[in-house]
């Protein structure tokens, strides 16, 4: 062992803040109070490569960004004591000049190969792109990401089974009753079941839960709000009617299964009331609080959020279920898939989130890594503004459908990170479509705009998102397009420009994804099949008022259908919706999402679901 490696390990092993080492001594170095990694640093300092030298394409960030809570304040969860914090800043200090002394010695001699690195086996390590995190509030949490923080971390009413969503089980709740006009769910509450603080879980912990998110009315209200519950009247709608029993109360008798499945969204969550009130503040309901901080009960606990940077989440010890074999799982914010799968490859992650196709191929091969994939409800699809004449005539959105070559899409530039799909219903869901009855046709398509009166075409844009993913495929489309005579202008933007813009109506074309916000079939029917006002001042705005479409008697169809208590006879009535959706819609739905994840061969039991919150680390084990 040489004088960096035996440095090093003196300070993991003997030195007061915790670090720890992997056996080889050299690569991984990991604080145990902190949760960062900075195995690309002492990487470099084995190489012999000076600090400041450490390549970005590696890491994504400086070395000193890495060093992370050495020389810049972070987004904390204010755990610890006042005391600790310092004494823990002074250990860093210390820590630093050591480090300093270590790249004077790698400087001067070590220029060995790096030896194959390996992260904790307690600890599960994914690279991520996680920047879209704003909130870790169960009210407010929205986004991708912190979906699956949150899902890994608190608890709803209800779940589902990820392999038959048609299976409905408690969670929370231990059984549950509808009333004989169908407005009415009663609940019972499992018995000795705790939060992550300890605080028993009682009736009023859900009650209370619900009725925060509703007078919130943070973006996901509606998930609940469209059962009638309003902040005026949510406390006489949802009611506690026992220690461990409550009662929720709705304007009209729904599908069964619209409520359960709305339980499961974020919004459902349930938040430790005890801990959350005694951190309100001027009647925000603890929210400037729970922003950054956690009440749950899930398998695992919130313990830090820095911006851009790092999630860690520790196993919970008064979790009811079979503890976690990982003590705490790490997200790193790298957003590239290129370093994700340098990473990868050199064992400094145990799972990489965001690989690209070009990514997915060149880690099939590699003994070390496998490649894992689900079918996601996400649905990528281009919406036809009807306010644009050529677009609202129905022969031109028909030959559209006809001008994507949605097979070598999905195979080549997706990679297998989409399958063909053309209706709004996503394969999984009660009454999913899955006839697709379009393919690259251009001919067909040039007969359509002929009759619609566009016989030498036209010229039009398209908002398009500047990932790499979206202008891929946007621009696969504008070279099919210009085949039937079509000019397709890409008008690239970030995800704020582009939404900004196809929120207010003023797009042509936009292409984009769409994700369900909850496993009912009424999450999509309600936006792709349902305007009820299509007014520019409307109150509410599905994707069908977003692109101009007046459909009175569809909404009318879209309304019955949630309405209808049969399970059957339900599914029946979205397969006629799609299949009349998919013949005259200004929409052009081509993919359903497949999510596909590198992982390090010892790396099993992450379960892929059909939501984001689904997505479960709570069985991953790590072998030797």
């Amino acid at each position: 062992m040489g004088p960096t490696a035996r440095l090093l390990r003196w300070h993991a092993t003997g030195g007061p803040i915790g670090n720890r080492i992997n056996d080889d001594g050299m690569r991984w170095l990991q604080d145990a109070q902190w949760g960062f990694v900075v195995s690309p640093f002492i990487q470099a300092l084995k190489i012999g490569t000076m600090s400041n030298q450490v390549p970005r394409s590696l890491t994504g960030q400086s070395p000193i960004a890495l060093l992370g809570p050495t020389v810049r304040p972070r987004q904390t969860l204010k755990r610890r004591a006042t005391d600790r914090l310092l004494n823990r800043e002074n250990h860093m200090t210390h820590f630093s000049k050591i480090v300093a002394a270590a790249i004077v010695s790698a400087a001067m001699g070590l220029t060995s190969a790096p030896a194959q690195a390996e992260t904790p086996p307690d600890t599960l390590i994914q690279a991520w792109q996680i920047d879209d995190i704003i909130s870790l509030d169960p009210a407010e949490v929205f986004e991708f990401t912190a979906s699956e923080v949150l899902g890994n971390s608190y608890q709803p009413l209800v779940g589902y089974n990820v392999n038959d969503v048609s299976d409905i089980f408690g969670v929370i709740a231990e059984s549950w009753e509808v009333s004989e006009d169908g407005k009415t769910f009663s609940f019972v509450i499992k018995p000795d079941l705790q939060f992550a603080s300890g605080n028993p879980i009682t009736a009023a912990d859900p009650v209370y839960s619900l009725q925060r998110a509703v007078k919130l009315d943070k973006s996901p209200a509606f998930i609940l709000t469209q059962f009638g519950l309003t902040a005026d009247n949510v406390e006489q709608m949802v009611r506690q009617t026992g220690d461990m029993t409550f009662e929720l109360e709705m304007d009209k008798a729904y599908a069964p299964t619209l409520l359960l499945y709305c339980l499961t969204a974020t919004v459902g969550f349930v938040v430790d009331k005890e801990l959350v009130v005694s951190h309100e503040a001027d009647g925000d309901f603890g929210y400037e609080w729970l922003k950054t901080n956690y009440a749950g009960s899930g398998a695992f606990t919130i313990r830090d959020w820095r911006a851009n940077e790092v999630v860690v989440l520790e196993r919970n010890d008064n979790f009811s279920g079979d503890a976690p074999a990982m003590m705490r799982a790490i997200y790193r914010h790298i957003p590239e898939g290129s370093t994700q799968r340098l990473l990868l490859e050199q064992g400094d992650i145990d799972i990489a989130r965001n690989l690209g196709a070009e990514e997915i191929v060149a880690l099939s091969d590699n003994p070390d890594i496998k490649i894992e994939n689900g079918i996601k409800g996400s649905i990528y699809y281009m919406g036809l503004n009807q306010k644009n004449e050529a677009l609202a005539n129905p022969k031109v959105a028909e030959a559209m459908k006809y001008l994507v070559d949605y097979q070598t899409i999905a195979d080549t530039i997706m990679n297998g990170k989409v399958k063909v799909h053309q209706a709004f219903l996503p394969e999984g869901f009660l009454g999913a479509l899955n006839d697709n009855p379009y393919a690259l046709d251009v001919e067909k398509a040039k007969t359509l705009l002929a009759e619609a009166g566009y016989a030498d075409g036209f010229t039009v844009t398209m908002d398009t998102r500047n990932t790499p993913e979206i202008t891929a495929i946007a621009e696969a489309i504008q070279q099919t397009m210009a085949q039937a005579g079509i000019k397709l202008e890409l008008i690239p933007g970030d995800g704020q420009q582009t939404l900004t813009k196809y929120r207010a109506r003023n797009h042509d074309i936009y292409i984009g994804r769409w994700g369900p916000d909850y496993q009912d079939p009424h999450t999509n029917a309600d936006t792709f099949a349902r305007n009820p006002d299509n007014s520019d001042d409307a109150a509410s705005k599905p994707l069908a008022w977003r692109n101009a479409w007046d459909i009175p008697e569809m909404t009318a169809q879209a309304d019955a259908a949630v309405l209808e208590k049969d399970a059957a006879a339900r599914a029946e009535m979205y397969v006629a919706l799609q299949t009349e959706h998919q013949q005259v819609s200004p929409f052009v739905i081509m993919f359903q999402e497949i999510e596909v994840l590198g992982l390090r061969n010892n790396v099993d039991g992450f379960i892929i679901g059909p939501s984001f919150n689904d997505n479960s680390f709570r069985n991953v084990t790590k072998s030797e």
